[in-house]
């Protein structure tokens, strides 16, 4: 991931360890998924304790969540960063600020 931002040179690595918190925003995500799939197929295909069918839906949903893992995982890094850092809409007259808790000797030390 780059230290800033390409487009608008914003700092990505607001404090060391900032993007911890986005694996409750990725669980979310995927359990947000996981519902809709599984009122996808109850209301499709449907389920009935004599036969197999949610042990399909189980690992078909097991399967669509290992592939979609690095899309949820961007989308929750995009999501988390957006909530701690506010949108400038004259983003190109104005540089953004340093962040003040950044340790640089810190900085990539995991």
């Amino acid at each position: 991931m780059h230290d800033r931002c390409p487009g608008c040179n914003q700092q990505t690595e607001i404090e060391v360890g900032f993007y911890y918190g986005t694996s409750y925003v990725s669980y979310g995500l995927t359990v947000a998924f996981s519902g809709l799939s599984f009122a996808l197929w109850f209301f499709t295909i449907g389920f009935n304790l004599e036969d197999n069918r949610i042990f399909w839906w189980l690992a078909i949903n097991a399967g669509v969540l290992l592939l979609l893992q690095p899309l949820f995982m961007r989308i929750s890094r995009s999501m988390w960063i957006s909530w701690f850092v506010d949108y400038d809409p004259e983003w190109q007259q104005h540089q953004p600020k340093d962040s003040e808790r950044v340790v640089e000797e810190h900085m990539k030390n995991w």
